[in-house]
């Protein structure tokens, strides 16, 4: 039965794990190799069902533990072709494990069908993953961009379950302590989502099928989980929670705990 696992969500760390017990993959590794096997192991989940890491782009809050990983399993690393590139170039990647381009093909691992599809965010190259489950399932996990295009929508369509983000309220932020040009950094197209376009996006998903939504990313200097959680039910126009839709947030560190879909 298909499940994710949302291990660590934050500004400051992220990985999720898609599968089960048996097998399945990691979206990113931003956390060390000693947190993310303690996060494992409160949900009952071996290392070895690790079969792979697919990377959605090379900042630090999505790749901080792969080079221990990688150099602890050897295990295979997808991501796109420059992505790939500079984590090799910079050691985030130990030379055991396999490097393999996902860009413009579907891969087979642990029984799932896995593609990428671009985002835009201020990286080398930043995507998010859709993930076909062997019960024929859809999942997508998309964090980590200033706007929605045509091309995130139309990947984020028909998947029953959406990992979104929610980095921000425009209100904290404008009105908090970071700098001007960081501030800018995140409200550009090449920043992030705020609650209010996660809302609106979220709506359109589910009003297009899907069922379960995880707010994720969220900001721990410019959000909360309850303001998140609010702004996206209160732009669900005419749909009910629990009805039309399940929702939750993704925690910043796991206590155990998955959503199946």
């Amino acid at each position: 039965m298909a499940r994710i696992y949302p291990l660590f969500s934050s500004s400051k760390g992220n990985s999720e794990f898609i599968g089960t017990e048996k097998g399945g993959i990691l979206i990113d590794c931003g956390v060390s190799f000693k947190r993310l096997c303690e996060a494992l192991e409160r949900n009952a989940l071996p290392l070895s069902a690790v079969r792979a890491v697919f990377i959605t782009h090379e900042h630090s809050d999505h790749v901080a533990g792969l080079s221990m990983l990688t150099k602890k399993t050897s295990m295979p690393v997808y991501g796109q072709k420059r992505t790939l590139q500079k984590l090799c170039d910079t050691g985030k990647i130990a030379p055991g494990s396999p490097v393999i381009d996902i860009s413009g093909i579907s891969i087979s691992c642990a029984d799932m069908e896995i593609e990428c599809f671009n985002t835009p965010h201020d990286a080398i190259q930043s995507c998010g993953y859709r993930i076909h489950t062997s019960d024929d399932k859809y999942c997508a996990v998309c964090t980590d961009l200033g706007h929605v295009t045509p091309e995130v929508d139309k990947a984020l369509e028909g998947c029953r379950l959406v990992l979104l983000e929610a980095n921000y309220d425009e209100n904290m932020l404008r009105t908090g302590g970071y700098p001007l040009y960081l501030k800018e950094r995140i409200l550009s197209p090449l920043g992030h989502l705020s609650n209010d376009m996660c809302a609106e996006t979220a709506e359109s998903l589910v009003r297009r099928g899907t069922t379960h939504l995880l707010l994720g990313h969220l900001s721990q200097d410019n959000n909360r989980p309850d303001i998140a959680d609010r702004t996206v039910e209160a732009g669900m126009s005419g749909l009910v929670r629990g009805k039309d839709y399940l929702m939750g947030v993704a925690p910043v560190e796991t206590q155990g705990g998955a959503v199946i879909f």
